[in-house]
Order: C-alpha cells, then sequence, then structure tokens
C-alpha cells in the first residue's frame, strides 16, 4: 500500500471518528455495489453509510436535512469518499417515490438497504399522547415497510442484502417506552417475515438490536432522564456500522439473521422509568 493510500486511510478513519485498527478496511466483495441507506444524516445512519463508502459500496445516503447530508458527503470527498445523496422524508410518498426513482436511476443496481431512519418519544402508556405513538409508527414501521416493498423486486434481481436497524426495545420493553417498543417488536415481525418471504430468492435479511449507543438522540434520552453523559460507557456508531459492513459482506451462503449489541460497561436497559399520577 502506497504512502497515499496510507494517508488517505487515515484521513477517512479520523472523519469516521476511531483507529484504523478498528475499522474495516476496502472490501473486493463490497466493490460497486449499491446501497440506500436511510437515516443518514447522524448517527448509526451516517457511520453506516461512511462504513460501507470506505469499503467500496457505491452508497445512496438518504435522511430529512439537505444541508447536513450536502456536508457529510463533502467531508467524505476530502478524504476520498464518494457518497451520493438524496434529501427524503421517507413518510412522504412522493419523496419516497422520487427516492426510488433515484436509487434506480444509478450505473449500479440495488444490493444492500439499511433502515436506520427512527423516532423515539418516551411516555407512560397511561399519559402518553397518541400523536407520538402515531409518529413512530409512521417512521419506525410503515415507512420501511413501504420503502421495502417498492425496493423487493430490485433486490430480488441482485439477491441483495435488508438490514433493520431496531433497538433492544425491540426485544423487551421497559416502564416509559411501550409506545416506542410497540414499533419496535413490530418491525422486527416485519423483519422476520420478509426473511421467509424471500430468503429462497436469496435476499439475506438482517435485524440489528443495538443498545445504548453514543447518538444524539441517546444524548436527549439521558438528558430527559436525568442521567449523566458518557459517551465512553457506551456503544459507538461505528461499532454498529463495522457490524452491518461485516455482515453484508458475508459470503451469499451465509446469513446472519440477528445480532444483539449492548454496552460492554454503563448503563443497563431503560428502565428507571417512573409513571407518576398527575396533581392539580
Amino acid at each position: 500500500m502506497t504512502a497515499k493510500q496510507n494517508l488517505a486511510i487515515a484521513c477517512a478513519d479520523h472523519l469516521l471518528g476511531g483507529s484504523p485498527r478498528t475499522h474495516l478496511p476496502h472490501l473486493p466483495q463490497l466493490a460497486g455495489r449499491g446501497a440506500l441507506v436511510t437515516g443518514a444524516s447522524s448517527g448509526i445512519g451516517r457511520a453506516v453509510a461512511l462504513r460501507l463508502a470506505r469499503a467500496g459500496a457505491f452508497v445512496i445516503a438518504t435522511g430529512r436535512d439537505e444541508e447536513v447530508l450536502a456536508r457529510m458527503v463533502k467531508e467524505a470527498d476530502e478524504v476520498g469518499l464518494t457518497i451520493h445523496h438524496q434529501a427524503a422524508d421517507i413518510t412522504d410518498p412522493a419523496d419516497r417515490g422520487c427516492l426510488v426513482d433515484m436509487v434506480r436511476d444509478q450505473p449500479t443496481d440495488l444490493k444492500i438497504l439499511v433502515h436506520s431512519a427512527g423516532a423515539y418519544h418516551r411516555g407512560a402508556i397511561a399519559d402518553a399522547p397518541l400523536t407520538d405513538l402515531d409518529e413512530q409508527l409512521d417512521i419506525n414501521v410503515r415507512a420501511p415497510y413501504v420503502l421495502t416493498q417498492m425496493l423487493i423486486p430490485d433486490l430480488v434481481r441482485t439477491g441483495g442484502d435488508v438490514v433493520f436497524i431496531n433497538s433492544t426495545q425491540g426485544l423487551s420493553a421497559g416502564a416509559g417506552v411501550g409506545q416506542y417498543a410497540a414499533a419496535k417488536h413490530a418491525l422486527r415481525a416485519i423483519a422476520d417475515s420478509l426473511r421467509a418471504e424471500v430468503s429462497a430468492a436469496g435476499v439475506r435479511v438482517c435485524t440489528v438490536f443495538p443498545g445504548r449507543t453514543a447518538t444524539p438522540m441517546q444524548q436527549k434520552i439521558f438528558q430527559a432522564e436525568g442521567r449523566a453523559w458518557n459517551a465512553d460507557l457506551l456503544i459507538a456508531p461505528d461499532d454498529i456500522a463495522d457490524v452491518v459492513t461485516g455482515a453484508v459482506a458475508l459470503p451469499d451462503r451465509a446469513s446472519i439473521t440477528e445480532i444483539v449489541i449492548r454496552p460492554t460497561h454503563g448503563p443497563g436497559p431503560v428502565d428507571s422509568f417512573v409513571a407518576r399520577p398527575q396533581t392539580g
């Protein structure tokens, strides 16, 4: 490897937020594979988009914020990574249609679909607003369901991968997260059904269940819970990105169906919420 290539890798590792020893390199088996990553503006989605680009995939990153996406693409370009982007609200039918058209208009066919967009609201079932429930079901369940449905023909044609970024709340629910956990349990059911329906066509379906991860969303959750924030005790988004990239890089004969990843040290499940009767 040349000095110039080593410098580019070091710069990319700096952008991705870690050490070269902890990050997957360029992977020949992913070279040129079309990948669509939702929720790529920040957090896990951003890390996955960057990691797949580093591995050699042809990445399309989507999220609601055009300015943030464009800035990420520019920063990636400065360290030798190529990412394409399309701002879209995946809950909006028109935006979804434009996104699918954009994906199909690329020189490489879609091979990898990563669902990382999500919404989180906290509240006791006794008084949590139904509007919060509607939003979480729309973003966490309906949007990935419909987008996957639209792209199944493409993924069957290429023998692709679908990855759902879920949550450990999709495995078991705690107090104060009934709405969110219900949505994430539903997402797991969608993934399980999809796997049973498309595996014979060579499409792999993987669900990743991250525990507490150092993302902007998680920081807001800590604030709402009154917990001290220490990102070093949590999973890094890059950890999830490495897991996703490793799963889709496996030979076609092997399929990882579910992955649970939790912080080695740090807070456990979301179990500190106590519903209190309203007064006044």
